[in-house]
């Protein structure tokens, strides 16, 4: 797991702040349920047929004891006394009130957890092999890699409003236990002949209605240009995305109306304007996160 710094807390507290407030203002007739409906999609909640229903993010699919106790005591204050938990590492509790989701939200931050863009059309929790840092086959370990994808990612202006959710998976090992094909976007830890490590970077896979594999789109992306290339791809599916149909919507549908080729040739385009600019990664960057993550036994 990831252990915060004061400036990940302060920014997990401002946001649980900040859903309260909004929370007040619908009950009380200031916000219509049109407006709150984005303002609590990407702080996880969904209002189903019976209740609503909160996701809560596990990053990588990490969690500690103490943050599973605190998941414990929160289901049995304010659920059944259960959670599920889903194929994308998250938890779901699927009976709390809403009048409770801003308490609930607040336990969380006490734990280092939150419930940050866990729906909505944003990019959502990125996830990796269930053996992270102890697996004997690894190129390398995927957890920092995640963990600055997660931070470029929370609260991106740029995309917070994308044609349909987006999902993105890094596998680290020889065998591709992160499922890495079928995601909007796959990254493959891989060495070049000089021992160089770089990504192999997959495009357009998912499953749903339609099943696809990913195409891949550059077989070698060297690691300090990952957020820009990242960006790059995420520029061209928000631009040319379809919109009118959510069912048509996502990455994968835009890869094959294109083809890989011409997406290929438009995300190198957008590439030229960001590339070596200040998302590029540095070498004391990956070390700064690595030492955030806890070790594994």
């Amino acid at each position: 797991m990831y252990l915060y710094d004061q400036y990940d807390q302060q920014l997990v507290n401002e946001r649980v702040a900040q859903f309260r407030d909004q929370t007040r203002r619908y009950f009380a007739g200031e916000l219509s349920e049109e407006e709150f409906l984005p303002l609590r999609l990407q702080n996880g909640l969904y209002i189903q047929r019976h209740a609503p229903m909160l996701r809560i993010a596990v990053p990588y699919g990490l969690v500690a004891a103490h943050q599973l106790r605190k998941l414990a005591q929160i289901t049995r204050q304010y659920d059944k006394g259960y959670a599920h938990v889903t194929t994308r590492t998250n938890f779901q509790l699927n009976w709390p009130r809403l009048e409770d989701v801003p308490d609930i939200r607040q336990e969380l931050a006490s734990v280092q957890m939150h419930a940050i863009q866990t729906s909505g059309n944003c990019i959502r929790n990125t996830t990796t092999d269930q053996f992270a840092g102890v697996a004997r086959d690894e190129v390398v370990d995927p957890r920092p890699w995640c963990e600055i994808i997660r931070q470029w990612s929370t609260f991106h202006p740029e995309f917070a409003r994308l044609p349909r959710k987006f999902k993105i998976a890094v596998n680290g090992c020889a065998a591709d236990r992160a499922a890495i094909e079928v995601h909007d976007i796959g990254l493959e830890a891989v060495r070049n002949e000089s021992g160089e490590l770089g990504f192999r970077v997959l495009v357009g896979g998912g499953l749903g209605r339609t099943p696809v594999i990913g195409s891949c789109i550059n077989e070698f992306l060297p690691w300090p240009h990952l957020i820009t290339y990242l960006e790059a791809i995420l520029r061209v599916y928000n631009r040319f995305g379809r919109r009118d149909n959510k069912f048509k919507a996502r990455i994968k549908i835009l890869v094959k109306a294109l083809t890989t080729e011409v997406f290929a040739a438009r995300v190198e385009d957008e590439w030229q304007h960001l590339k070596d600019g200040p998302n590029t990664l540095t070498i004391t960057e990956v070390p700064r996160v690595r030492r955030h993550c806890s070790a594994r036994d």
